[in-house]
């Protein structure tokens, strides 16, 4: 069996991108399409499969190198030899804008291959190579399948679904129906030569930045959002807090009211079971378990970090996990698993200011809980004597296709209680 020189193929308009994540080693055995390495440029990051199977002999690239099509990643041992001693045919993304050769392969008759005017440009897509393949196979467009992958990839799942329920792109756009990305027709974003008004500088937007936003902006496109606004007295609850802090002091425990925050949004997801779930098509996926995030503020962005079955873990215990995963989004060194299925997201703004703000919900959840920072307020409970308590703005986002404003008020005033005595939990 020759060995032979694995190679970056056309992976569309990606040049110099730097490797984030490397998924083989020497002496692995590999089947063809298992990913080889995953790159990122400023628009998406993508998956490079193994063309065919085999065992990995040498692997040349490392974590941040730059490639381009043809850059070799590694050396491999084949288990058979190539399926036609041809020339080698073209690679996905080549074939999207070139029409199919006389002789395609027969599943696919040249009578039936679309020509090159009626695909869009999937270069901007987030795929392997492996989907676009399939994409072409079923006609399908790529810019209209809703991807449901992480950081927002089109899987094959996805396009075979688009293929069994969506209609064809040519048929959307004369029609004028709308496709499964919304169809919403937006005016061009203005180009504008800022310069000519005044001295400017330019600076790239961070990876971190990069992905978020193109998240961020689907899901408040995508996500009917409406936002509820209260607040939570966490006198009590504060003045515990600091007493249990000074009483730790030593053994180096230090409590945030995030924890505490953390420990009721488990009780109210218990309490109120649509908020624990996510949309699949038409049917709500209740989940069994209760994995939550926190938005942590890093110097290349927000990530969100999820800690895992947050009801088995005490508010000390979630505390120091929380201090580890934040330091781990500071250093940049936060690996996907760690951002990966949560049930609820809670972002603060409580170390910086504000009162109330609109959190947009982190797909796909159904919904987020934002809170700012607490100050104290004059209240009169009885209506005659007044007196100073210590509160906490709280402004819950919901997904308004899943919860109707009953429940997210009920859901924002069960929260607060929570807050305003926490024995109320273990009841």
């Amino acid at each position: 069996m020759a060995i032979q020189d694995i190679k970056v193929p056309d992976i569309g308009d990606f040049a110099d991108v730097p490797i984030i994540q490397i998924h083989v080693q020497a002496g692995d055995s590999i089947q063809a399409e298992d990913p080889l390495i995953t790159v990122e440029s400023d628009k998406a990051s993508m998956d490079v499969p193994a063309p065919k199977a085999g065992t990995v002999k040498e692997v040349k690239v490392k974590l941040g190198d730059s490639v381009s099509e043809g850059s070799t990643i590694l050396t491999l041992e084949a288990d058979g030899e190539a399926a036609s001693p041809a020339a080698p045919s073209p690679s996905p993304d080549a074939e999207e804008t070139k029409t199919p050769p006389p002789g395609a392969t027969p599943s696919s008759p040249p009578t039936a291959a679309p020509s090159p005017g009626q695909i869009a440009d999937f270069s901007r897509v987030h795929a392997s190579p492996s989907a676009r393949r399939l994409a072409r196979e079923l006609e399908g467009d790529l810019t209209r399948v809703p991807p449901t992958g992480l950081k927002g990839r089109v899987t094959q799942e996805d396009i075979r679904s688009f293929a069994k329920g969506g209609a064809p792109a040519a048929a959307s756009a004369s029609t004028g129906a709308p496709t499964a990305g919304g169809g919403l027709d937006l005016l061009p974003w203005p180009k504008v030569d800022f310069s000519k008004f005044g001295p400017v500088e330019t600076q790239p937007l961070s990876r971190i930045k990069k992905i978020s936003g193109a998240n961020l902006h689907r899901n408040w496109v995508q996500i009917p959002h409406v936002t509820n606004h209260d607040e939570a007295d966490i006198t009590d609850l504060e003045a515990f807090r600091v007493q249990f802090n000074k009483a730790n002091e030593k053994a180096g425990i230090k409590v945030s009211m995030l924890a505490f925050m953390i420990k009721a949004a488990v009780a109210s997801l218990k309490q109120f079971p649509e908020f624990n779930a996510s949309l699949d098509g038409d049917n709500l996926i209740l989940k069994q378990y209760y994995h939550i995030g926190f938005a942590a503020d890093t110097p290349n962005g927000l990530v969100v970090p999820v800690i895992r079955d947050a009801d088995q873990k005490g508010v000390a215990e979630i505390a120091q996990e929380m201090g580890a995963l934040a330091k781990l989004a500071r250093d940049g060194k936060l690996k996907p698993d760690q951002m990966q299925g949560g049930c609820f997201t809670i972002s603060s703004l409580g170390g910086i200011g504000g009162l109330y703000f609109t959190p947009i919900i982190n797909a796909p959840e159904v919904a987020i809980m934002g809170v700012c920072r607490s100050y104290w307020k004059q209240v009169s409970p009885d209506g005659k004597q007044s007196e100073w308590r210590f509160v906490l703005p709280l402004s819950l986002s919901w997904d308004h296709r899943v919860i109707d404003g009953a429940a997210a008020a009920r859901f924002n005033v069960h929260f607060a209680n929570l807050l305003a005595d926490m024995r109320r939990i273990i009841m």
